[in-house]
């Protein structure tokens, strides 16, 4: 395990007084000096994903020095480790897994004496026979009716994944509607109840340990409801299925274990989508795109696994990251696709990145001295222009940016198309040179004509420029191209995990607030104010909802 902080790395003090020198240069004085700067500051995946980083504040000097702080804080290492099995999340004591459940190549990965691949083809092989019995109408509900609705129920990593990847996906749907239930909030399940129809519907109840409580709340409403409307339990074995490791409470639920479709602890909720909590992609989208989902990840994890750290994607984009968020002390990164389907996208990233990395303890169980994990947030071009472009270009905040667009080529509108390839290219150019106040100066000095107020109003019209940003392009949105893009991030997240000296795969700041949840729900049921002994506020709070509450 590593002990040293990054901070304390000579490459960290080397990178530090590089910064006093690299933040005094605009990001076009760059260009000018070196007119195949795009060259040499950009990466091709399989001929399929460029990745442009050029319109950032680095030099190869800057490059050099992040992969030397790579290199001290054992990220070479620390990948060997992951792709083997060892089990670096360490207060769980689990290794991390996820690329197993994409390993298209099938090179045994050992835990515990025994080779999971085995288990992970008998998974894919139960998801590959049950998608295609749903698909082809020969798996029918208990009035013997084809089934046309799917519903998702779960939660943060069971929901998040499965629902950006079919939203992204549209283009590949086939017949069957699919829904999701996540939020506790009954109107989730108010919205969907008036869509589907009992006789012709699935659920899908996804929980990593089928105990929490959000899932298993809505899952028990729902199956209330439908045995009120059946009377027949048995007709529970047509229509309910688990998606869990917990196979025992799934069968305590109700769940016929045949119905069961296991994953294993080594899979992370929010690395989950590539494992059986993929099955709603896979009735979405039909098997054989899930495997192309799959193999595009495959192929990313293969990337990033043996390219050099220089010519590695995943790294570049995760070290530009380090170098923003501690040196130039940006404390957030927007991602913005261009690309209708890709609207759940920047939500899916923020559940990967920031649980992940959003923690302020080291792998010592100290206090962090540095930043970790930045605030992922973004939004779909080009509404979003419409929306907080202004703050990205004229601003006081300095936002790094992840601009994402796939080449439409199929898209009848050529029109369309054309013009959202031509916004896409355009922001980049204008946050990265911007348009100064010499320009207009030019334009003022030349027109003599111009009154004193034209001449004010013009500098408003000022753009500074020198706003960084990563241009990633996508040949097609298809189902490999997407899953070597979330590989590509996941990898990302897991490489500043690395240099941040912090564990990624845990998530214990989450369990507070759901343990302070359950104490406050029995509390708001009592009648007796007397007896609260939270904060002022909290039992302020209380008191108040359970007046209303009582009202009604």
């Amino acid at each position: 395990m590593n002990t040293i902080n990054p901070n304390e790395t000579n490459s960290w003090k080397e990178l530090s007084n590089h910064f006093k020198f690299i933040s005094k240069i605009h990001i076009k004085d760059f260009f000018l000096k070196d007119f195949s700067r795009f060259k040499k500051f950009s990466l091709i995946f399989k001929n399929k994903i460029l990745v442009d980083f050029s319109k950032n504040n680095i030099t190869k000097n800057t490059i050099q020095l992040l992969i030397q702080l790579a290199k001290e804080m054992g990220l070479e290492t620390a990948i060997k480790d992951m792709f083997s099995g060892k089990k670096i999340n360490y207060t769980e004591n689990q290794p991390v897994l996820h690329i197993a459940l994409r390993n298209m190549g099938h090179d045994p990965i050992v835990v515990d004496g025994r080779n999971v691949m085995i288990d992970v083809k008998n998974s894919l092989e139960q998801m590959k026979v049950f998608s295609n019995l749903i698909i082809q109408g020969k798996w029918t509900g208990y009035t013997n009716k084809k089934i046309t609705d799917v519903v998702n129920i779960g939660i943060g990593g069971s929901h998040l994944g499965p629902n950006m990847v079919i939203e992204s996906l549209k283009q590949y749907r086939n017949h069957l509607n699919v829904h999701f239930i996540s939020n506790i909030d009954s109107y989730n399940i108010l919205s969907i109840l008036k869509k589907i129809n009992f006789e012709t519907t699935i659920f899908l109840i996804s929980s990593k340990t089928f105990t929490t409580k959000e899932t298993m709340t809505n899952a028990t409403t729902i199956k209330n409801i439908f045995l009120k409307k059946t009377k027949i339990k048995k007709s529970l074995e047509k229509h309910f299925f688990a998606l869990t490791t917990n196979v025992q409470y799934a069968q305590n639920f109700g769940i016929s274990k045949n119905n069961i479709f296991r994953f294993w602890n080594w899979v992370g909720g929010r690395y989950s989508l590539w494992s059986s909590i993929g099955l709603s992609i896979s009735l979405a989208v039909g098997y054989k795109n899930f495997i192309s989902l799959l193999q595009g990840a495959y192929d990313m994890d293969v990337h990033f696994s043996k390219k050099k750290l220089e010519e590695n994607i995943p790294v570049i984009l995760a070290l530009i990251g380090i170098w923003y968020n501690n040196f130039f002390n940006t404390e957030t990164e927007a991602v913005l696709p261009y690309n209708y389907h890709m609207h759940k996208f920047v939500e899916y990233l923020q559940q990967t990145n920031m649980e992940s990395n959003g923690k302020n303890i080291n792998k010592q169980g100290k206090k962090v001295s540095w930043q970790t994990g930045p605030i992922v947030w973004g939004g779909v071009g080009t509404n979003s222009q419409h929306a907080f472009y202004q703050l990205l270009h004229q601003g006081t905040k300095l936002i790094p940016c992840d601009f994402i667009i796939p080449i439409n080529k199929t898209n009848k509108f050529k029109k369309h198309s054309v013009q959202l390839l031509a916004n896409f290219l355009a922001q980049t150019k204008a946050l990265a040179f911007g348009k100064n106040s010499n320009d207009f100066e030019e334009n003022i000095n030349f027109n003599v004509n111009l009154t004193n107020n034209e001449k004010l109003f013009s500098t408003f019209k000022s753009f500074d420029g020198n706003k960084p940003s990563n241009s990633i392009i996508l040949d097609i949105l298809d189902p490999y191209n997407l899953g070597s893009l979330i590989a590509l991030y996941e990898h990302k997240t897991f490489v500043q995990g690395v240099i941040f000296n912090i564990y990624s795969f845990d998530q214990w700041g989450v369990e507070l607030g759901k343990k302070m949840a359950n104490d406050i729900e029995n509390s708001i049921y009592s009648t007796n104010e007397s007896n609260l002994s939270f904060d002022s506020s909290t039992n302020g709070l209380i008191n108040f909802c359970s007046k209303v509450l009582s009202n009604r």
